[in-house]
């Protein structure tokens, strides 16, 4: 007859009850499975896949504030043309902030994605007022559509 944890006694730790019913409960689910081992443990989640034209939509609300394109320039902020890539703080039609000019970081998609999640936080004191974008899916749409200029 298997021992069920509400059958141990109550002077038995109470770790090691948990850690009991947890071992119980594995191997019902493993024997129900039909499985003689373990599970494999699952797979990291992939990398959101970004989609240019959602992020063309998305740039709107950048586009207050930066360009992009080939004539595009500096205004109320920098240009973005072929930001992928580039030392952050470098475009010479642009003036920025001593936080960005002494960054010294190069926007690689990773930094960019936290950067447009919270700039504050990648590059504290820069001048850019913008809250940051919490959905990573309109990031990865953002991402994909900078590529592209």
């Amino acid at each position: 007859m298997p021992v069920s944890p509400m059958t141990l006694p109550l002077s038995f730790p109470f770790p090691h009850r948990l850690a009991h019913a947890c071992a119980l409960a594995t191997a019902a689910l493993l024997a129900h499975a039909g499985a003689s081992q373990a599970a494999p443990a699952p797979a990291a989640p992939a990398a959101l896949k970004g989609d240019a034209v959602a992020g063309k939509a998305a740039f709107r609300k950048c586009a207050s504030c930066h360009q992009v394109g080939p004539s595009a320039r500096g205004g109320f902020g920098p240009k973005l043309t072929g930001v992928i890539g580039r030392k952050a703080g470098a475009t010479t039609d642009y003036k920025y902030s001593a936080a960005m000019q002494n960054a010294n970081l190069v926007w690689t998609e990773p930094t960019l994605a936290a950067f447009l999640k919270a700039p504050s936080d990648v590059v504290p004191g820069n001048k850019m007022r913008f809250w940051g974008i919490g959905n990573a899916q309109q990031v990865a749409d953002l991402l994909a559509y900078l590529r592209t200029q």
